[in-house]
């Protein structure tokens, strides 16, 4: 990790100044290949009665968009039709233990989580609690909510501190997260009055998006969640903060040993997602302004 870490901050510096051209352009660029605003959600536009739902993560056959799944995707896409001004993007990483960020994170005008975390139990002073989107991984619906099979409440519970954010589902990569998915929906269609929106991930924002980055060189066999919504947030927003991106397990400045997540030490799988390279690829959107990496503590907004 040594070696790579020093390679890693040779291109970072605290110092960051935005660059509006380079931000223009990558923007552009990006927004040509992926179409985020209008394609990032399955919505009734993008995907018709009838149409076939064609899965990113295996080779299975197409889903058919009958009339119950067409009445449950969003009416129209969910991102509204200005660009948000700031967008706080917060990884996991345990980089974010005490790293009082939560007051800047809160003050971003779109703050995007990933995976449920949690933001209670004194999480908050580091990782804010102002929640817009945040996704959800069917693999933890399963540990933790027996794939909501039994009782459902305790996941609803669980939404409270998302408030009436936008859930993001991947429901269409792999045949086994549908089901799963789609009760998540109606569990919270059946008990959730005030609770997040469920919205599905398009599969075909997906395979465009992976091609992009292949395209800029990451060779990586799908993106990780933390990459798909760092995206995602630049075609939405016109400033994009990523925190709690580091995925080495020393931090930066002090060579201390960090946990995985800030809040736990548990292990990502590596095998799918290149974390490091999807990480070297953000650090020269870093250098060149476009988005802005946090690493370390930040500074109190108020003197």
């Amino acid at each position: 990790d040594s070696v790579l870490i020093a390679k890693a901050l040779e291109n970072y510096s605290d110092k960051w100044k935005k660059h509006e051209a380079n931000l223009k352009r990558f923007r552009s660029l990006m927004s040509s290949k992926c179409h985020a605003v209008s394609k990032a959600v399955v919505t009734q536009n993008n995907t018709p009665l009838g149409s076939n739902v064609i899965y990113d993560g295996e080779r299975r056959k197409p889903l058919q968009v009958t009339q119950a799944l067409f009445n449950i995707l969003a009416k129209e896409q969910p991102f509204g039709n200005a660009t948000w001004e700031s967008c706080a993007v917060v990884g996991n990483g345990g980089i974010l233990a005490n790293s009082s960020c939560g007051e800047e994170i809160n003050s971003a005008q779109f703050v995007i989580r990933c995976n449920l975390p949690p933001l209670d139990k004194g999480y908050e002073k580091d990782v804010g609690k102002k929640t817009n989107l945040v996704t959800a991984n069917p693999s933890i619906l399963h540990e933790k909510y027996s794939g909501l099979m039994e009782r459902r409440r305790p996941f609803v519970e669980s939404l409270r501190p998302y408030g009436q954010a936008l859930l993001l589902l991947p429901a269409f990569s792999y045949g086994h997260n549908t089901p799963v998915s789609l009760r998540a929906f109606y569990t919270l269609e059946d008990f959730g009055s005030n609770s997040p929106l469920p919205v599905f991930l398009n599969p075909e924002y997906l395979r465009r998006l992976s091609k992009f980055w292949r395209e800029q060189g990451l060779n990586s066999v799908r993106p990780s969640t933390g990459l798909i919504v760092a995206s995602l947030a630049l075609e939405i927003c016109s400033n994009v903060h990523l925190y709690g991106f580091w995925p080495f397990s020393k931090h930066p400045y002090d060579s201390q040993p960090i946990t995985n997540h800030y809040y736990n030490d548990r292990e990502s799988k590596k095998n799918v997602h290149s974390m490091p390279n999807e990480f070297a690829h953000l650090l020269k959107l870093h250098k060149q302004g476009v988005i802005r990496i946090h690493l370390g503590e930040c500074q109190p907004t108020h003197s």
